[in-house]
């Protein structure tokens, strides 16, 4: 099967699209015939290296930890699934014609694989910040980056939970912002006075998605370390802010309640762009721009 592999820590020019075996199910795991497998920020930090502090990674490694497709080989103890099913989930080195699932749903028949293939990590991502940053209903929330994956999936998790969002994201985004519930606004210099005038009565909690070095300033405008949360900024915890980061809790819930927020016309997620596998390298550098809205989707098949 043909799948996408780095061999050293570089930049693009290490990522190669390969030949090598499938994998097969082990206890626990089904393979999928991989139609879709999501692009995520974490992707080209692992080939950069960003994460050989906390991770062992060996070489050649893979990419890619979520994605859609049809179960094709079942493992061992494994119930509920059979070969032809259209699932989605958590795997390992996605970004390949076969993938093993550690964690999956069935997919509706009104989820398409390219949106299915790119939900896991946003909403586990968003759920897990969502519970972490101490928010609830009636209360107000700024999420720093709201345009991206995870930012979306912040934002539409919050508002069907009664949340009030103020989103930070370029001019040309608001729309977007204002279609998924959020009160947009622009990031950068003066952003404390610009989310005063939006939210005269203050901000209860705020999430950094982009991790763009805001953590001081969100601290400032809640007011409080400990309802400040980054996904992305490893620094926050330094400022008495918090840091979320795995692993995944619930994820098959979580997957499962998407899918129907979904069905439900109450979530969405806009895939900006769709590549085949031989142009993942170029996915990273558009991923690693950081002005993607939505989510890009490896697509096979």
């Amino acid at each position: 099967m043909k799948a996408v592999q780095f061999s050293g820590y570089g930049g693009p020019e290490v990522v190669r699209v390969v030949e090598i075996d499938a994998p097969h199910a082990g206890p626990g795991q089904v393979r999928i015939a991989v139609r879709a497998a999501g692009v995520n920020p974490s992707d080209w930090k692992r080939r950069d290296g960003q994460y050989r502090a906390f991770e062992d990674v060996t070489f050649p490694a893979g990419f890619g930890v979520e994605a859609s497709g049809l179960v094709d080989e079942v493992g061992s103890g494994v119930s509920g699934v059979a070969v032809g099913d259209a699932v989605f989930g958590f795997g390992e080195n996605t970004m390949a014609e076969s993938a093993l699932l550690t964690y999956w749903v069935r997919k509706p028949d009104d989820l398409p694989f390219e949106v299915a293939g790119g939900l896991p990590v946003i909403v586990d991502t968003a759920t897990r910040a969502l519970e972490e940053v101490g928010v609830s209903s009636g209360q107000t929330l700024l999420v720093s980056g709201a345009a991206g994956g995870i930012g979306s999936a912040v934002v539409q998790l919050a508002r069907n939970k009664g949340i009030s969002v103020i989103g930070t994201a370029s001019a040309q985004k608001h729309d977007y912002l204002r279609e998924l519930g959020a009160i947009p606004t622009t990031y950068g210099p003066g952003l404390a006075e610009r989310v005063r005038a939006l939210a005269p009565l203050g901000v209860n909690a705020a999430i950094d998605v982009a991790g763009s070095g805001v953590i001081p300033e969100l601290i400032a405008i809640v007011g409080d370390p400990s309802h400040v949360l980054s996904v992305a900024d490893f620094s926050a915890e330094t400022y008495g802010a918090k840091f979320s980061h795995g692993p995944p809790k619930d994820p098959e819930r979580i997957f499962a309640f998407a899918a129907r927020l979904h069905s439900e016309g109450r979530f969405r997620l806009r895939i900006e762009r769709a590549f085949p596998l031989e142009q993942t390298a170029d996915t990273q550098k558009i991923s690693a721009e950081g002005r993607v809205t939505g989510k890009l989707i490896i697509s096979i098949g």
